[in-house]
């Protein structure tokens, strides 16, 4: 396997304007499902985590992933991805989740012409 080429500039930027997008959608769809966003973009040293998100309760760290094609979608996330997220959630967990409340973590998927696919637990299944 060849190792993959470094981005452009211009590249990274759109990259970047996409990834937020995503993330803008996925906190939307997210409200409408009842759901409060406590933070976005959350950087630690052990990773980072898209969207905070509460309901009642339960607190979501999730991660957010965009592609051009509902086809892109099956190899957006993998076990490396959720990982990072995870130890990143480890780290947040004490600021945004008080004793007593459930965290989790989950990813929502994107692609133009579908509908959002939220995977609720992801890290569960991995």
């Amino acid at each position: 396997m060849r190792p993959p080429r470094p981005r452009s500039t211009a590249t990274r930027r759109v990259a970047e304007e996409s990834g937020r997008r995503g993330e803008r959608l996925a906190a939307w769809w997210l409200r409408l499902k009842g759901w409060q966003i406590l933070d976005r973009r959350v950087r630690t040293p052990a990773g980072e985590v898209d969207l905070v998100a509460r309901r009642g309760a339960l607190v979501a760290f999730v991660e957010v992933k965009a592609r051009r094609s509902p086809a892109e979608l099956d190899h957006a996330i993998d076990q490396r991805r959720l990982a990072r997220v995870a130890a990143a959630a480890e780290v947040l967990m004490p600021r945004y989740a008080a004793a007593g409340e459930d965290i989790r973590v989950d990813v929502i998927l994107l692609a133009p012409g579908t509908r959002p696919r939220h995977i609720e637990n992801a890290w569960i299944g991995y």
